[in-house]
């Protein structure tokens, strides 16, 4: 007697054959085993006549949903079905959330057993969970598959049919989501805050005050008893005091006149206020704050979150982390105030066990918040986890222990102080006992280190007491534009309005990036005239598809087919095929669309027209000779098109470059541009015999109004030869690329070793000495203050000599040799990894021309002035959008150069 159990994935069914007797063969179904179909490929020969083939769903049928076996799934569900013939039981062990649920069915469907069948749930991965789980297995519940179907159909309907609509009135490519469209709007109105955003400046003083010995800062509040402005007194849209605010506006003049008139005036302490303080941990986490620390703290998109996560849990260190759920088990409790107990004292440990409830609604992934997995609890260190999994970890298992410990008790302290008629205000705060604080501080990776930072100890004052004044200055402020989206603030926005669901956040923010509605840039998402474009569409023909409200009263509807109250029929019916139902509109506003209109974005203050074309946006304006087109950088953002830059693009193209003036050497003359990839400089002149003049990217952060013939000049010598290095003889460059300044030690056929240029070193004056010295220190990790360390050493290369090294990276672990990084699988384990594995995976890599590391950054590494002749070029032989968008793709795109000098920000 034989039991046939199928989970999702190899890692997952591994941990659990450890669990299960020897009778017991555990298989993994590789995630999904059964879809609509993903091309015209897919579609049988059968049904592929019919109108509603290409839509995967036969609208005209009950809407009976079209499910095929992907191509690459067939030999998994063959082995399955081999694996069944053998079986007297089988038991479907997938997730425990509706997307497990569904695979389940979709795996009763096509392997259709003739043997006893049981559904075994369990949300962790260990000895006494799985044994338990096989004492309660269920059936599945159809209703839940249900509520899945529907959502699936749902987003079909939704992308199937207005994406082709996209593409015949924007671009060719482009795609909408019933949550992606919503998430896209949030992140282009959030731009258009930034846009009408105006600037307001305000003036006040700040003051360095001791008594004592210590001391402590004061911030000028009140002149004459009146307040006196700060940031949130200003109005974003007019850049001025909101209408009715009764406060003291000060310029830069006052200020320093008010500084002068209290200059060496006696201080005396009006008042101190003492307001005791109590915090409470937060509850453990869930998939959304989980998603939104790992981004605060680790620096992690929420993609990478769960598969780390995800391989954590399949590893049996976590439960399941796709859940609503803030819920922690008796025994979750239990050991959770066990480690608290063991490891800060019984003082730390909260009174009476701790128990949340989750408030919202909907939540029904799982029956536990995110956790570490076990009856107890493993700490961070007993893991033998490394890298960006024990980090994660680390993460879970502080957020989990400091859930069950005692509140946190502090003391705001308020100091009033008056010096003449000016009135001052000190702010500390005192920790009187840490409480959870000590395990766990939200953004912080550092408890202890933390709560040193907010601690702000005022000496022992009393009113009437006259404190020394040390230093007095006038500060000017400028206020600061709404902040755009990060990954973590686009998901507790997402959740806090009901769109989507947590556990599918990862993906639509995967996929915005991915199409070309946001860039990710130093941690913002920042969304691109595409997305204005797209967003400005849906919201004037289908405003009901980008409302945030319309989403989550269907993710309500969904959530009530999973439990039965509503009909999934009627509900698609109505949306899809109703008087006014998506196929309506979409049919009476498709005619009513004009295509120049729909590729055109409006930005006020801005007299051209922005469009978009296939090889991105464009400029276009009226001249005396005609319509002029000129392409926009592409890293510049909408909220920062000005007037100025404009005229400055339209210009270039109508009355040439701006030249800086003539090569000392060549006499040729030297012209300072913009292209589509950033401003950069150019010797000479385009013409027959010189198609591809030489010319040199700005570094990053240089304005081009601030560059000089001089240093365009020493720009275009770059790469710059510094000599040869003393041990091999090989030449050592200095020069720009794609992550800015750096030096080279070029070896050519056994490798390139890369050093950054940081201040106050400078690429254009670095000399031989001093990039050898560089190049001698330890290579850093990207993105890290480690030097790259081996995970582990596993021997010398046979045929090159070169020691093969595992390495830790953001992806996960990897093996290099030369220019070849091979990543290793997700169940390949780093102590069990051999030699012999890693010149398996590094031979298959190079078999199919995967040079992953240093030689595809170096294709990446164009500079933005080569970057623009591909451009013109590509233009001009009339590539296929399709290509351009590839050649887009692998094209580095620089940051804009034109940041201006800001004065201190005020939040």
């Amino acid at each position: 007697m034989s039991t046939l159990v199928i989970v999702e994935s190899p890692t997952k069914a591994r941990t659990i054959r450890n669990f299960l007797p020897s009778t017991y063969r555990v298989e993994a179904s590789m995630g999904h085993v059964r879809d609509l179909p993903s091309s015209a490929e897919e579609i049988p020969e059968a049904v592929k006549g019919e109108k509603w083939a290409q839509l995967g769903v036969n609208v005209e049928a009950d809407f009976e949903p079209l499910y095929v076996i992907p191509k690459d799934k067939k030999k998994i569900v063959k082995e399955l079905k081999d694996a069944l013939k053998d079986a007297t039981e089988l038991i479907l062990a997938t997730d425990e959330d509706r997307e497990g649920e569904s695979i389940s069915w979709h795996l009763l469907q096509i392997l259709k057993p003739k043997v006893p069948i049981k559904r075994m749930v369990f949300h962790e991965i260990t000895r006494e969970a799985i044994r338990d789980a096989l004492t309660h297995c269920r059936d599945i519940d159809n209703r839940v598959v249900q509520a899945q179907e529907t959502r699936r159909i749902l987003d079909r309907l939704v992308g199937y049919t207005l994406s082709p609509l996209l593409w015949k009135k924007i671009a060719w490519g482009l795609s909408a989501g019933r949550v992606q469209s919503v998430a896209v709007r949030l992140l282009v109105r959030r731009e258009r805050e930034r846009r009408a955003f105006r600037q307001g400046s305000y003036w006040d003083l700040k003051a360095l005050l001791e008594k004592g010995k210590i001391s402590f800062d004061a911030k000028l509040v009140t002149v004459g008893n009146v307040k006196v402005a700060n940031g949130s007194d200003f109005d974003e849209n007019t850049g001025q005091i909101i209408a009715g605010r009764r406060v003291l506006l000060l310029n830069e003049e006052q200020a320093r006149a008010l500084l002068s008139r209290i200059q060496n005036k006696p201080w005396t302490v009006t008042n101190l206020e003492e307001r005791p303080v109590t915090r409470k941990p937060s509850p453990p986490f869930t998939t959304s704050t989980l998603q939104q620390e790992a981004n605060r703290k680790l620096r992690l998109g929420a993609r990478e979150t769960m598969r780390i996560a995800q391989s954590l849990y399949e590893r049996g260190f976590i439960t399941y982390m796709r859940t609503d759920s803030v819920h922690l088990s008796e025994q979750a409790i239990v050991a959770a105030r066990s480690c608290v107990q063991e490891l800060y004292g019984s003082e730390y440990l909260s009174p009476q066990p701790r128990k949340y409830t989750t408030k919202s609604k909907g939540a029904q992934e799982a029956h536990e918040a995110i956790r570490p997995a076990g009856s107890t609890f493993r700490t961070p260190q007993q893991t033998g986890l490394d890298g960006i999994d024990f980090r994660l970890y680390d993460l879970i298992w502080k957020r989990t222990v400091a859930s069950q410990m005692a509140d946190a008790r502090q003391t705001h302290v308020t100091v009033l102080t008056q010096v003449e008629d000016a009135g001052f205000r000190s702010s500390g705060k005192r920790i009187d006992f840490p409480g959870f604080l000590r395990a766990y501080v939200e953004g912080s990776d550092d408890p202890n280190a933390a709560l040193e930072d907010q601690e702000v100890i005022l000496p022992a004052l009393k009113v009437g007491d006259k404190p020394n004044c040390k230093d007095l200055e006038a500060v000017g402020h400028e206020t600061q534009p709404p902040a755009r989206y990060t990954e973590a603030s686009l998901v507790k926005m997402l959740e806090s309005e009901g769109v989507g669901r947590p556990s599918t956040y990862a993906s639509i923010i995967g996929t915005i990036v991915d199409r070309g509605y946001a860039k990710l840039i130093a941690n913002a998402l920042i969304p691109t005239f595409t997305a204005f474009a797209v967003t400005t569409l849906l919201e004037t023909h289908f405003p009901d598809l980008v409302d945030t409200g319309f989403t989550s009263r269907m993710e309500q509807t969904l959530d009530e087919i999973a439990t039965g109250e509503a009909k999934w029929l009627p509900y698609l019916q109505k949306f899809y095929t109703g008087e006014t139902g998506l196929a309506t509109q979409v049919k009476e506003q498709e005619s009513q669309i004009d295509a120049k209109v729909a590729r055109t974005v409006v930005l006020e203050n801005i007299t051209a027209k922005v469009c978009i074309g296939k090889f991105g946006a464009y400029l276009e304006s009226e001249s005396e000779e005609g319509l002029v087109k000129a392409s926009i950088p592409q890293d510049l953002t909408p909220a920062d098109l000005d007037p100025e830059q404009v005229e400055f693009l339209l210009k270039q193209k109508t009355e040439g470059p701006e030249k800086l003036g003539l090569h000392p050497e060549t006499g040729e003359p030297i012209y300072v541009l913009i292209g589509s990839y950033g401003p950069y400089v150019q010797l000479g002149d385009v013409s027959e015999t010189n198609k591809k003049p030489k010319r040199a990217s700005l570094p990053k952060g240089t304005d081009k109004d601030s560059v000089t013939l001089d240093m365009a000049v020493s720009l275009l010598t770059l790469p710059r030869l510094l000599g040869t290095h003393p041990e091999t003889g090989a030449k050592v460059q200095a020069n720009l690329g794609m992550y800015g300044p750096y030096v080279v030690h070029d070896q050519g056929k056994v490798g390139k070793d890369y050093r950054s240029i940081k201040p106050p070193d400078d690429v254009l004056t670095i000399e031989l000495d001093r990039a050898l010295e560089m190049l001698a220190q330890p290579k850093a990790v990207r993105g890290s203050s480690k030097t790259a360390t081996p995970l582990k050493e596993l021997g010398a290369h046979p045929e090159s000599g070169e020691p093969l090294n595992v390495y830790d990276g953001r992806y996960g672990p990897y093996v290099k040799h030369g220019d070849i990084n091979a990543s290793l699988s997700k169940d390949e384990s780093v102590e069990n990894f051999t030699l012999q594995r890693a010149l398996e995976l590094l031979a298959t890599k190079e078999a199919a021309g995967g040079k992953s590391s240093s030689k595809s950054k170096k294709s990446t590494k164009t500079t933005a002035a080569k970057s623009e002749t591909a451009t013109e070029k590509t233009a001009a032989k009339k590539t296929t959008a399709k290509k351009t968008e590839t050649a887009a793709k692998k094209t580095t795109t620089k940051k804009a150069a034109t940041a201006t000098a800001t004065k201190k920000k005020t939040t």
